[in-house]
């Protein structure tokens, strides 16, 4: 293939794109293919990739397990919308029940993870018959209208009229306390504030990532989604999970809500569900789901493609266990990044669960490293490894690979990456 190179592509984007649309690196390279853990480039280089698309190719790039599954969907039957019967939405509606914990039974489809909070928020507010919204300081839900305002990310609530039917509470930021207490002296105090927030106004649910992606990989401790369930429970709020980037093995567990042995009302998700393939969801109980009984539709949402995707995605997980895989690896990438920390003090908080990470990079006071970040970036892409930055400020260097890498790829990212940092 003729590939027109990335100063082409950038001049094109900025001809045709809306601006908002940004990219990585100064000198980005244009991506063409992909395999398992592996991309390349136009000119053949070849890169680890440790982002995974932002948490997406858990069963890696181009899995041909999955593909196989695809193709063969793809050519016999494409789209027909739910108005006509087909089997695959059906048989993953059902695999879902049997993968989610607790009594998560009844699913609708749709094509992406906004779409899945939005649903999922409105179905709160037709079961409880109430407005509001409570929802997390550094969380993020998605692009949609509402969406943007539960997200708690400044740079991602872009809607110049918010709504005022969203209430944020402080994240469970134990590297940077809100109210600078310590675990767990603190009386998990950021969950107690929601409290605060719920017993006095008309609220529907209370949205929350078990942890934060693009908040900075933030991780509650032990114990604050009990007590969050506890709260909620008193004052008939409904807990919706945002798993969108956490779902599908990537911490450790199928769902990463399952760390703390709590069931939520409602479960959203999308990203790796299908691995790639468009495709969110909104999964609740029985009781719940009974209050939406008005007609409703995804036009490409649950389309035999994407279902099928998703089932071959499922299958793919089970059958190579990349649950326990991804608890294996996770628990030794970790140990590596922490044996980093202890030598270079830019790296001031180890986080995360299974192959969910971040590494907060700061100077002198927990000053954050935002433009230290994007060397260390830019060089880690020369050397042929991609990484992911998030926080509020920009400076956690992310890790959130395909489930599928080995111990000899997380080898290889450190002794790239104590290069790059001996010399910083």
């Amino acid at each position: 293939m003729n590939y027109i190179g990335p100063e082409a592509i950038l001049k094109k984007k900025k001809e045709y794109l809306i601006p908002c649309l940004y990219h990585f690196y100064k000198n980005p390279m244009q991506i063409v293919r992909g395999e398992m853990q592996y991309l390349y480039d136009h000119k053949g280089k070849k890169y680890l990739d440790l982002y995974g698309g932002v948490s997406v190719m858990n069963a890696g790039h181009c899995n041909p397990e999955i593909v196989e599954k695809i193709c063969a969907q793809t050519n016999t039957l494409q789209h027909t919308t739910t108005i006509y019967l087909t089997q695959p939405i059906a048989d993953l509606a059902e695999k879902l029940y049997e993968i989610t914990p607790g009594d998560l039974k009844r699913s609708f489809f749709c094509a992406s993870g906004s779409e899945a909070n939005e649903g999922a928020a409105l179905l709160a507010q037709l079961f409880t018959k109430k407005s509001k919204f409570a929802s997390i300081e550094q969380g993020l839900h998605g692009r949609t209208k509402l969406t943007m305002n539960l997200t708690g990310i400044p740079m991602w609530r872009t809607d110049p009229y918010p709504s005022d039917n969203v209430v944020h509470i402080p994240a469970a930021y134990c590297y940077r306390c809100a109210y600078n207490l310590t675990y767990p002296n603190c009386d998990l105090k950021c969950a107690r504030r929601l409290e605060d927030i719920v017993k006095n106004g008309d609220f529907a649910a209370f949205i929350v990532e078990p942890i934060q992606g693009n908040g900075g990989i933030i991780t509650p401790p032990p114990g604050y989604f009990q007590l969050v369930r506890e709260i909620l429970n008193k004052y008939n709020v409904l807990l919706i999970t945002d798993e969108v980037q956490t779902g599908f093995g990537r911490t450790g567990k199928m769902f990463a809500i399952e760390h703390w042995d709590v069931v939520p009302d409602i479960m959203s998700m999308a990203k790796a569900l299908a691995n790639g393939t468009p495709l969110g969801a909104f999964i609740t109980n029985d009781t719940v789901a009974a209050s939406y009984t008005r007609p409703g539709a995804s036009t490409t949402g649950g389309n035999p493609v994407s279902a099928t995707a998703a089932l071959a995605t499922i299958d793919f997980i089970e059958k190579h266990r990349l649950v326990e895989k991804a608890k294996d690896m996770g628990n030794y990438f970790r140990n590596k990044l922490i044996e980093l920390r202890q030598k270079y003090r830019i790296m001031g908080d180890v986080r995360g669960k299974g192959l969910m990470l971040g590494v907060e990079l700061v100077k002198e006071d927990k000053i954050p490293a935002s433009e230290e970040i994007d060397n260390i970036l830019e060089q880690l892409k020369d050397a042929g490894i991609l990484a992911g930055k998030t926080g509020i400020s920009r400076n956690v260097l992310t890790f959130q690979p395909p489930l599928v890498i080995t111990r000899n790829d997380i080898d290889h990212l450190y002794v790239v990456l104590e290069r790059i940092l001996s010399k910083i």
